[in-house]
């Protein structure tokens, strides 16, 4: 459908060289955009290049801090001077450190604290002057369960991600009479090379701990994967979102919803 098209647009995926952030430009682009992306290292970079070609893809890679806000001013000139200015920006990149909030030291909770939620707000603050001018735009946040619900050993991540929500429709309520929407997809526990641990079979052959508990808690019955993002990031993208804004989409399987089974 036309309202799903993408062509013609551009659009920067922040930490998009693997996993969910990959996969959601790799949609993107099947429904017509130009990929931009970014990593912080350049071999990062490259290996991304590299997945991208292999799907027949024609992304371009930029290695950027997007903690500093001169760095991501560069790389957004870079972008608009090297493909054209940015329609589509999603806030993907970030970190999270599970650490007892006890046990951790502030410095790490502020780095975390500075990749996924001050970051989105420098890109977001880039990109805009240029989508106001032009009359309208897409900023997408990858936001989290943990946008809503706590959990132990992830209070600088739960932090941020809450934050993001919050960021999200703040913009979009000072954007949005710029026809720039501004909504989030939160991600349940989705299946990546990160999580593969937590999946793993222990040496009995019995389910990993965490793995049944994320089965038990989810009515879909299973994570994740990462392609389950990709109709949601083009639905946002999209002129099919053009009067949704400051929303959380949760990808998560029912589990925001669901309170769990009874013993």
């Amino acid at each position: 459908m036309v309202k799903f098209s993408l062509d013609g647009k551009i659009a920067l995926i922040t930490g998009a060289a693997h996993g969910i952030g990959f996969s959601m430009a790799a949609a993107l682009a099947k429904a017509g955009a130009k990929i931009a992306f970014n990593s912080s290292n350049e071999a990062s970079m490259n290996k991304g290049l590299e997945e991208y070609k292999k799907i027949g893809i024609n992304a371009k890679g930029y290695v950027c801090d997007v903690r500093d806000e001169k760095a991501v001013k560069a790389m957004i000139e870079s972008i608009t001077n090297e493909i054209g200015e940015i329609d589509i920006l999603v806030n993907n990149a970030g970190i999270i450190r599970r650490i007892p909030a006890v046990d951790m030291d502030v410095e790490e909770y502020r780095n975390v604290l500075d990749v996924d939620l001050v970051a989105p707000f420098i890109l977001s603050k880039a990109v805009a002057p240029s989508m106001i001018r032009r009359g309208g735009g897409k900023i997408i946040n990858i936001c989290s369960l943990m946008s809503e619900l706590g959990r132990e050993t992830v209070s600088a991540y739960a932090a941020a991600k809450g934050g993001l929500k919050m960021l999200t429709r703040t913009l979009a309520s000072e954007w949005g009479k710029h026809n720039i929407q501004v909504n989030g997809i939160g991600p349940g526990y989705i299946a990546t090379s990160q999580t593969a641990p937590l999946r793993e079979k222990q040496t009995d052959g019995s389910p990993h701990p965490f793995d049944s508990f994320i089965i038990a808690k989810t009515p879909a019955e299973r994570w994740g994967k990462p392609e389950d993002l990709e109709g949601p990031a083009v639905f946002l993208a999209s002129d099919a979102s053009d009067f949704v804004n400051g929303h959380i989409l949760y990808v998560d399987g029912g589990i925001l919803a669901y309170i769990g089974k009874q013993p």
